[in-house]
């Protein structure tokens, strides 16, 4: 049998890192096997069984933690009056654990307790850092963990919807969900978003936020407790009643992972849980990320791995869940964490300045989640083009199954801040939407939860500013409305048309939602004005949303029904002078007309033979366009080999294609 082909054998740049992909490859599976005992990852891998409280089959109760530092730890809670008692101290059983056992009517279903953790010199309260439920009272803001035990646990009703090959990605946050100014619910989300997910034609949620966080504001990125569901949304039936329908609507849902960093709290956190602050970080300046102020994790220590692997097994058993996009996956990646670094060559990747503990944490991570279910889906957060960081682990690679192609919303925002509409060059957009490794599977999107925050724009906030504010009902006559709505369609038609492999939008960006996102911070007064989506906003007949929704319905569906992520784009032509990007994926063709103010009449390109009909196009009606097109009007091959574009082909094909408007059409004969 012939030997499998590593990344460097496909890739003459990556030629000179043989030794180095070699021996990363030899010590991602010298781990696996290590932490396996012999055997499977799955089988060996599991932390979150042993530690946290659990209940025996006798009905009593046992808890175990994990502080080797630790003299003495104490149970408490509301029953025993958060006093430290002898009953309820724990009793060391080697290897830095802890243990106590407590009969049955000790505890009960929603009762509140924490750990009391005496060290060398000192002691504390903590959460213990298995916890599966953490809850903040509403006056004090104190977080207690509590026990959740109901008599009937939740019964799953529809299995995992199956292979992604090629996600469409609804990025949401649960929390900013509903119109009102509140945290909104996963019930809410159930009842009010996720059928608009599904009439999007997405088919994959993403969900933000999920792990617990003792700041609001922090987008969920300064997770404190990792094993627990964060209680400000609702609770964990609740989440799963969420998860089972969106599997029945065929949707898979993933889950946005922080494994990157821990929140630098002591009270909620791991930050010198049993007094050290090594216990799960680096020791020094290491453990500290200078830009985030939180601690970062020592991914060399087995106890750490072991940690953050339990933790992707449980999300996935407990709640079922079909995969993870991993969050700050370049902070891991380097010992700076990329900070103001340019990754401009391959010396970068396979040098001192890589931590390969984390590379090695993220490959184990990798193998895990498709030993429990080989269909997962796995994303890395990663904006320095790390090589291999989304090849198989059998090819020399890291495993994870996407990369986010973080650069192109970048790009769009350069030009649309740094280039007049007419300086816009079809060439340059293609270039830098497709320029993707031909060996890694990626995710495209326009824009993201990034660009939605105060701070930062969305791509039709950028394009209208103020104008949103009082244009954008239907009767109005305003060019610059007119110009932002034509252009957002045109972006996200094209970013979706040559996407690697996925396709991502964050909540409310696909009916262009007017407002930006600021959590309820001293700064605006703890209001939620800006922490909602305004969904009527897309269900009135007489604004601008409703018709920019029904595009990227359309446009999501269109791609979803024809399969075009299954398939290399394929460049038609592109006109510098005529602003004019055509482009071929499977059975349709992308014609993109970006002039601001002309329009082509018989605008001929070498195209494939046969006859193509107008499926759609941004200017329908039903769009918000001017109609100068009609629908389903078919367009005949003539057998003469036109000068513009592909020259592979024989013949050429006409069309008229209006200012600011892209076509899509398939191939019927």
């Amino acid at each position: 049998m012939a030997k499998k082909k590593m990344i460097y054998d496909t890739d003459p740049w990556l030629k000179p890192y043989k030794a180095a992909i070699d021996s990363r490859h030899a010590r991602i599976l010298e781990a696996a096997a290590h932490l396996g005992r012999g055997g499977s990852l799955a089988d060996g891998i599991n932390n979150h069984l042993y530690y946290g409280l659990h209940r025996n089959g006798d009905g009593s109760w046992v808890f175990r933690e994990f502080a080797p530092n630790a003299t003495r730890i104490y149970l408490i809670g509301e029953f025993n009056n958060w006093k430290r008692t002898e009953a309820c101290s724990l009793k060391p059983v080697g290897g830095g654990n802890w243990e106590i056992v407590l009969p049955s009517f000790f505890l009960h279903h929603m009762a509140l307790y924490k750990i009391f953790v005496e060290w060398p010199g000192g002691g504390g309260e903590r959460l213990p850092s298995y916890a599966t439920r953490c809850v903040q009272d509403p006056v004090t803001k104190i977080f207690c963990a509590q026990v959740w035990a109901p008599d009937k646990p939740y019964a799953w009703k529809h299995p995992a919807p199956g292979k992604r090959a090629n996600p469409l990605i609804y990025e949401c946050h649960i929390g900013m969900a509903s119109e009102q100014e509140k945290v909104a619910s996963f019930d809410d989300f159930r009842r009010d978003v996720l059928p608009r997910v599904a009439r999007g034609g997405y088919n994959v949620l993403q969900i933000m936020a999920l792990q617990e966080h003792p700041y609001y504001g922090s987008f969920g990125y300064q997770v404190s407790n990792f094993f627990a569901l964060s209680s400000r949304f609702g609770t964990p039936e609740e989440f799963k009643a969420l998860v089972d329908e969106a599997h029945a609507k065929g949707i898979a849902v993933v889950m946005d992972i922080v494994h990157s960093h821990a929140v630098d709290n002591v009270a909620e956190g791991l930050s010198l849980f049993d007094g050290r602050e090594d216990l799960y970080f680096y020791k020094g300046p290491q453990g500290r990320h200078p830009a985030w102020g939180s601690r970062c994790f020592d991914y060399g220590k087995d106890e750490t791995k072991c940690f953050l692997l339990s933790n992707c097994k449980f999300w996935m058993e407990e709640y079922h869940l079909d995969g993870f996009r991993f969050d700050g996956v370049t902070s891991m990646l380097y010992w700076d964490h990329g900070l103001g670094k340019d990754f401009t060559g391959y010396d970068n990747y396979f040098n001192q300045g890589v931590d390969e503990n984390a590379v090695e944490y993220l490959a184990l991570a990798n193998i895990l989640i498709r030993e429990i279910n080989p269909d997962a889906i796995t994303i890395a957060e990663d904006v320095s083009g790390m090589a291999g960081l989304a090849a198989p682990l059998d090819k020399g690679g890291v495993g994870f199954g996407f990369r986010m192609a973080m650069g192109i919303a970048d790009h769009w925002i350069k030009w649309i801040k740094e280039k007049a509409d007419e300086e816009w060059s079809p060439g340059e957009i293609w270039y830098e939407l497709t320029n993707k490794r031909a060996d890694e599977r990626t995710i495209s999107y326009a824009e993201c939860h990034d660009q939605a925050l105060v701070g930062d724009k969305t791509i039709i906030f950028r394009l209208m500013d103020k104008e949103m504010y009082t244009s954008m009902n239907r009767g109005s006559d305003n060019m610059i409305v007119d110009r932002g709505i034509a252009l957002s369609k045109l972006i996200k038609l094209v970013t979706l048309a040559t996407s690697g492999d996925g396709y991502l939008n964050f909540m409310g960006n696909e009916f262009g939602h007017p407002e930006w996102i600021d959590f309820p911070r001293e700064g605006n007064g703890w209001s939620y004005k800006y922490a909602r989506r305004q969904w009527s906003l897309e269900d009135k007949d007489y604004l601008r949303y409703k018709y920019l929704g029904n595009f990227d319905s359309a446009m999501i569906n269109l791609a979803r029904s024809e399969r075009i992520l299954g398939s290399a784009p394929e460049l038609l032509t592109a006109d510098e002078e005529k602003k004019i990007l055509i482009f071929r994926r499977r059975n349709l063709i992308f014609a993109v007309n970006f002039n601001p103010v002309s329009s082509f009449a018989d605008y001929g390109f070498s195209a494939p033979d046969g006859t193509w009909r107008l499926e759609m196009d941004s200017d329908e009606d039903r769009f918000d366009g001017f109609s100068r097109l009609k629908a389903g009007e078919e367009h005949v091959s003539m057998h003469v080999k036109s000068p513009n574009g592909n020259q592979a082909y024989d013949d050429t094909l006409e069309l008229y294609l209006p200012s600011r408007c892209a076509l899509v059409l398939k191939k019927v004969r």
